[in-house]
């Protein structure tokens, strides 16, 4: 990837984050920060202001991404800071401060999919990860209206994410482990409820209690997260 944040690739078309930051321009205006921390740093915005969410509860999520990283190897970073020095870093867009972003990342990933015979043949039951669904989903036009949480894909995480547990035959209480799209920590967020992983505008209590970590309900993100693991995009769907 190219040093520095996201930028225009081709100035001889439309981007395709257009429609997005429409909504950005039509909800908090335009601002002179990286495209992608406004668009995901207005949907905190929102969800601060729809649910009475504090811009510690972000910084939690960078304090906890921070601190799992720690313990993975290949994290692009590895360093723990506490919660003061990630809401007293400097700030990028409100609410997200740099230590609440993914950083800019070289990286690849791989994967090698088998049968289940094959994994049977070759007694690699021990190393295999079986696959018991795979859903893909998408916004429609017009669908984003003015709210920044449905322009970070909400609907499409809640309408994917339903349709795998259905077919996996699971409801969101079987599951112990997430990796979920931290690129800021504001989307790590609103993903929680898109998930299932807690009620819609109850991430913030759900952060309180710790159920986002070791000990809680869940353990999200143990591998650092893309806010330290690092993001390089392609590379970071196949990874999840």
């Amino acid at each position: 990837m190219e040093r520095g944040s996201l930028g225009l690739k081709w100035t001889d078309r439309a981007i395709p984050a257009d429609r997005l930051m429409d909504v950005v321009s039509n909800t908090y205006g335009i601002s002179g920060a990286p495209m992608t921390t406004q668009i995901f740093g207005n949907a905190g915005r929102e969800h601060m202001e729809k649910y009475g969410t504090k811009p510690e509860h972000f910084a939690k999520i960078a304090e906890k991404n921070h601190r799992h990283s720690m313990n993975n190897p290949l994290s692009q970073f590895r360093d723990e800071y506490t919660l003061e020095q990630i809401m007293n870093a400097k700030m990028v867009h409100e609410p997200l401060t740099k230590l609440q972003c993914c950083p800019t990342s070289d990286g690849g990933a791989a994967a090698i999919v088998v049968s289940e015979d094959y994994v049977i043949k070759h007694n690699l039951q021990d190393k295999a990860v079986e696959i018991l669904a795979m859903e893909m989903a998408t916004d429609m036009p017009g669908v984003y209206g003015n709210s920044s949480i449905k322009a970070c894909g909400q609907d499409m995480t809640i309408r994917a994410s339903d349709k795998a547990f259905k077919k996996a035959n699971l409801t969101v209480n079987d599951v112990q482990v997430v990796e979920l799209h931290d690129c800021f920590a504001t989307n790590e967020l609103i993903t929680y409820e898109g998930l299932g992983l807690c009620p819609m505008g109850k991430a913030g209590e759900f952060i309180d209690r710790g159920d986002n970590t070791y000990g809680g309900k869940f353990v999200v993100n143990p591998s650092g997260g893309l806010i330290s693991k690092g993001h390089p995009l392609g590379a970071t769907g196949l990874a999840h």
